[in-house]
């Protein structure tokens, strides 16, 4: 438990309490069970009823747009999508949601980010997977929190807000097909897959880079551009560092960015930039 998690989980207590929400518990859904008062959480039902966790009403439209619709395989977590203040998808739904209901502002953040993107903004996605478990892909259950689906490419944005350093496993059974995407790639240094196969706490960022590299190499050809976004709070020093040691093992970081969530916030696109700040960053 790093100062910075502590921290925005006192905060985020905070933000419940000033705001007028009861607390919520763990397990998330009792249902009879034992449980304790987590001050970072709401009750599933009420936060169901009222969306509380979502600052805007755009970004409740996109949370129940994206549940309505089940996708095969698919894995969402919606009781903490509802009820967990900490949780990232989330944030994604609170940072993007209303720009998926005004795709020219969608565009110009895009185009602030690069400038050389291919085309426009023409949707943007949550929760989003090309094909869960799909092997022309990467047959995996890995999604991106959000994704500026572009004429011709995309932009896959992975949102950091409370994670800490925590070594996985690839999946071994799919390791030969995530060796071949990275080669295909041509984004690897030498050495580089060798050490994120195994055991690595770079595990995630790397079977999530993967998936948008088996975009761009899939043969629909839909996608000819792509970015990996990392969108982190610059006080999450775990998240940094990680992006960090990952970038070095990249031959060609081209793919491959990151963001910190205060520099999203002052870029002058987010409507609910105000609100976003109070909720999400620490004074």
């Amino acid at each position: 438990m790093t100062e910075f998690r502590r921290t925005i989980r006192f905060h985020q207590a905070q933000w419940r309490a000033r705001h007028g929400h009861p607390v919520g518990s763990q397990p998330i859904a009792p249902n009879e069970k034992p449980s304790r008062p987590v001050g970072s959480r709401l009750p599933l039902d009420y936060a169901r009823d009222t969306g509380a966790n979502f600052l805007t009403p755009a970004a409740l439209a996109a949370v129940q747009q994206r549940i309505s619709v089940i996708e095969p395989h698919q894995s969402v977590d919606q009781q903490r999508l509802w009820a967990d203040l900490l949780w990232s998808p989330a944030l994604a739904f609170n940072l993007f949601g209303d720009l998926a209901a005004d795709l020219d502002l969608a565009d110009r953040l895009v185009r602030s980010w690069w400038p050389d993107a291919p085309g426009r903004v023409v949707e943007v996605r949550f929760a989003h997977s090309p094909g869960w478990l799909d092997p022309s892909y990467l047959k995996s259950l890995r999604a991106f929190d959000a994704a500026f689906v572009l004429e011709g490419g995309i932009v896959a944005v992975d949102v950091k807000y409370h994670e800490r350093a925590k070594a996985e496993i690839p999946r071994p059974e799919n390791l030969a097909r995530y060796i071949e995407v990275a080669r295909r790639s041509g984004a690897f240094a030498d050495g580089a897959v060798d050490a994120v196969k195994g055991k690595s706490d770079l595990a995630v960022m790397w079977l999530e880079h993967l998936l948008l590299h088996s975009m761009l190499q899939h043969e629909s050809g839909v996608w000819r551009w792509g970015r990996y976004l990392v969108v982190h709070p610059a006080g999450n020093s775990d998240v940094a560092d990680m992006a960090d040691r990952y970038r070095k093992l990249l031959a060609d970081d081209a793919t491959f960015a990151t963001l910190t969530l205060e520099n999203l916030l002052r870029s002058g696109v987010l409507p609910a930039a105000n609100a976003l700040r109070e909720r999400y960053v620490p004074a």
